[in-house]
């Protein structure tokens, strides 16, 4: 499949087979995905691409830096930056724990493949998709697949 409109993702995850995966799958619908093991390879790859990156799906906990943190440096060098957050911790605790805003984007581990599908497009496709501004979906699970971890 080319390209979506040579639409291009930053994934940042720690964990292996989750980025692997979710980078095949992403790239199966035809986004150029550049990924991190960390934020801190998150930044690096952002500096040498950052004008051309239209969303950050990062996980939220990570070793070192959060995925919030992370989202806060990149959105104050691109204001434009669309962000998805993902974790396998409930939506409500991470709220709780102060890691995200209730308004921002949230995929909630494990996710569908259609589900992380949907969401990214959704976001892609929103004008005011960003950590700052979004719309009011806060979760996104979706049934009927097997579940990617």
């Amino acid at each position: 499949m080319a390209e979506r409109d040579g639409e291009m993702i930053l994934l940042v995850e720690d964990e292996d087979f989750v980025r692997s995966v979710t980078k095949e799958v992403l790239e199966m619908e035809g986004y150029l995905v550049l990924e991190a093991r960390d934020a801190q390879e998150g930044l690096e790859i952002f500096g040498k691409h950052g004008s051309k990156i239209d969303l950050l799906l990062t996980d939220v906990v990570m070793p070192g830096m959060n995925g919030r943190d992370l989202a806060a440096k990149l959105v104050g060098r691109n204001p434009l930056l669309k962000t998805i957050f993902m974790s396998g911790y409930t939506d409500n605790a991470i709220v709780r724990k102060g890691m995200v805003d209730e308004r921002v984007r949230y995929l909630q581990k494990p996710y569908t493949l259609d589900g992380l599908n949907d969401l990214v497009r959704q976001v892609l496709d929103c004008p005011t998709a960003t950590p700052l501004d979004v719309l009011t979906q806060t979760s996104m699970t979706a049934t009927g697949r097997a579940p990617l971890s």
